[in-house]
């Protein structure tokens, strides 16, 4: 029986198209596949990344707009009432988002101003926090023994505090020990403070994530194969160990976020923040409190804003998990 051969191959031999060639794809590929095909989660990633584009830019935002953060307008107050002569206070297309009742201040820009340290008492308390995270899990799971015995009583010990009580406590003692010490002073003395209180009470439950995980790398083959040819202790972490944490903290990462910022905005509501004359999205808050009955449309802008900020962060979260997903559908 004769065999029909085709360019060199046998006809018993599947042909392979352009389309058709087979391709590996590796687990970053295969993740970025996955995030693509969740809509919410590309919405919820676009409109998270305008706002953080407006809060750097906004110096720029509000020029181009015409608009100070600073300036009064104290002509379109009402003086007997202190609330905006016009009506949905003060909305027009010189204030998009209205003014604010008693000072005149444009409402937008203040906004866009107070997102900036919000944004930034998040980002820099995220990163503390999975540093520290990051840290302590790697050695307790790595190094085992007295050294994963003491940072596991050290985390059960922060653990049983609570936080939120310690933090309010805390507060002012420590901010007048930083202003004391010169490290910084008024504003600056308080977002340092709460960087640094969120990220001595917030790295525990990522330490222990962390720890599980490395506990699981640490029998796999190739850290055993590389520990038998005599690899070193800081070439195992950082070559073995490290770059395959990567899924893990990028989740965490995306929805610790948006709870810093809901603390951040808490804080700042009760008075532990930033305080006047700076600004921040929880100051907003606790002032468009004054005006619910009034001038609901100041407390509405202000509070939707906050929540559709950080829903938006937690939808991008939730994508971000599903993609890393290795048991969802490739």
């Amino acid at each position: 029986m004769s065999i029909e051969i085709v360019d060199g191959a046998s006809a018993s031999e599947p042909v392979l198209g352009a389309d058709e060639e087979l391709k590996g794809r590796s687990p970053r590929e295969l993740a970025w596949r996955r995030f693509r095909r969740n809509k919410v989660g590309i919405i919820a990633g676009i409109f998270t990344l305008g706002t953080l584009l407006s809060s750097i830019f906004a110096p720029l935002i509000c020029k181009a707009l015409g608009l100070n953060p600073n300036e009064l307008h104290l002509d379109q107050i009402n003086v007997s009432t202190g609330l905006p002569k016009a009506y949905l206070g003060g909305i027009s297309w010189e204030h998009p988002l209205g003014l604010l009742p008693g000072t005149g201040r444009d409402l937008l820009s203040q906004l866009l101003y107070g997102s900036r340290i919000s944004f930034l008492v998040m980002i820099l308390a995220t990163v503390a926090t999975l540093f520290v995270g990051l840290l302590a899990g790697i050695t307790g799971g790595y190094l085992k023994g007295r050294v994963d015995a003491t940072l596991g009583r050290l985390t059960d010990f922060l653990l049983a505090f609570p936080s939120f009580f310690m933090i309010v406590a805390l507060a002012e003692p420590l901010v007048d020990r930083i202003q004391r010490l010169g490290i910084a002073h008024g504003n600056s003395a308080r977002i340092l403070f709460l960087i640094i209180i969120l990220t001595f009470f917030g790295w525990t439950g990522f330490s222990r994530l962390i720890r599980s995980q490395v506990l699981s790398l640490s029998e796999r083959d190739f850290v055993t194969a590389a520990t038998a040819l005599g690899a070193s202790r800081t070439r195992i972490i950082f070559q073995e160990l490290i770059p395959n944490l990567w899924a893990p903290v990028i989740v965490v990462l995306s929805l610790s976020l948006p709870g810093y910022l809901t603390a951040e905005s808490v804080f700042s509501f009760l008075g532990i923040g930033v305080q006047p004359p700076g600004f921040t999205w929880g100051l907003l808050i606790s002032n468009s409190t004054q005006y619910v009955t009034n001038m609901p449309s100041f407390f509405l802008i202000a509070t939707v804003s906050l929540v559709l900020v950080v829903l938006a962060f937690n939808l991008l979260g939730d994508a971000v998990r599903d993609a890393l997903d290795p048991k969802a559908d490739k």
